[in-house]
């Protein structure tokens, strides 16, 4: 498919709300650095999340003036910042949803865990709208098919936050052309579950909030250091290599694999960070100590656990469901010192954006 594909010329009118939620989603293979039109430099393999959600709402109905159409409401306030940056992704899909430009639009959105804070809020933000007004074409377009719905929602997220089109579906989802994967493209992320061992769909992700606060450099920020990162051509080429890696350890269940992959790829983007001009650092005191603690838990215990890590200070632990009561413990007894307020995110793979009724 193409980026003509997914053009919804039809003049209508609207009057409803409709209401979704999406995940936020943790990635493995790293995609840090893009071309023009949120067109990644690398193909990207992530995790789709249960329990990080966004919950968004939106509201159409036709136009009553020549003003301002749009008006957002986060956690229960309005959010000037937000409205802007909306305003701004609109204008980017307006040709895919005409309607847009002739309705006044209200939407109310709301996380359940902390907003810029290493956790992808983009992506489920971007993934819940996205949702919502493809909700609204499907509503007047009798043909569209699930998978079309789905195909469109992430091509559209992928326009607002290049993250966002991998938490459209999961549990394990590709984003980026890579010869590992036959349909995998740039436009759009596809579902990869079904060539993936089951022991995968079953992971955890216990998020351990090492700083609750607003990250100093953004990630669209981060993107453009990578323009001129010295490391980036490397980077790039890694990434395309583990993507082909991790297929096989994917399929077959292979842990040892996948640990030392995602181990890696978390720790590249942050030297990353730390190469680029100006330099800037994400992680916390408190991060390393948690790296340091997982690493020789996983060493003496010899369980099947290790470490990922967004954009941020906090640290994602991956482990399989069949150990969570040792890694509970573990959590409890050894991690939760080096937590903000002893805060932790207990969450698992899942399936994607739910529609409230």
């Amino acid at each position: 498919m193409n980026e003509k594909d997914f053009i919804f010329s039809k003049d209508i009118k609207l009057d409803g709300i409709v209401k979704w939620t999406a995940p936020s989603n943790i990635a493995i293979v790293k995609y840090w650095g893009k071309l023009e039109n949120q067109i990644p430099q690398n193909p990207s393999i992530s995790l789709t999340l249960n329990e990080s959600i966004t919950t968004t709402s939106l509201s159409l109905k036709p136009k009553s003036n020549n003003n301002s159409n749009l008006k957002f409401e986060f956690e229960g306030e309005t959010n000037i910042a937000f409205e802007d940056k909306t305003r701004a992704f609109f204008k980017k899909i307006d040709k895919y949803f005409p309607f847009i430009l002739n309705h006044d639009i209200e939407i109310k959105s709301k996380n359940n865990f902390p907003h810029s804070s290493g956790i992808a809020s983009s992506a489920s933000s971007m993934a819940a709208l996205s949702a919502c007004l493809v909700d609204f074409e499907k509503m007047n377009n009798s043909e569209m098919s699930d998978d079309f719905f789905w195909k469109k929602a992430s091509f559209i997220s992928r326009i607002g936050s290049g993250s966002a089109s991998r938490s459209t579906c999961g549990p394990v989802v590709i984003w980026g052309e890579s010869e590992a994967y036959e349909n995998s493209n740039d436009l759009y992320a596809v579902n990869i579950s079904n060539q993936t061992h089951e022991i995968f769909k079953d992971f955890n992700d216990t998020i351990l909030i090492i700083d609750p606060g607003q990250k100093k450099i953004s990630s669209t920020e981060g993107h453009k250091l990578m323009n001129k990162n010295p490391f980036s051509n490397q980077r790039y080429d890694i990434a395309r290599k583990n993507v082909i890696d991790l297929k096989n350890i994917l399929k077959s269940g292979d842990l040892d694999g996948f640990i030392s992959i995602a181990e890696s790829e978390a720790l590249m983007i942050h030297s990353l960070m730390l190469t680029s001009n100006p330099s800037y650092i994400l992680m916390k005191p408190n991060t390393l100590k948690v790296i340091s603690k997982i690493t020789e838990y996983r060493s003496e215990s010899k369980l099947p656990i290790c470490f990922t890590l967004d954009a941020g200070s906090n640290v994602h632990l991956l482990y399989p469901n069949n150990i969570k009561d040792k890694i509970s413990d573990f959590i409890n007894n050894e991690l939760i010192k080096y937590c903000s307020s002893n805060k932790y995110i207990e969450d698992k793979v899942g399936s994607g954006p739910e529609k409230i009724n």
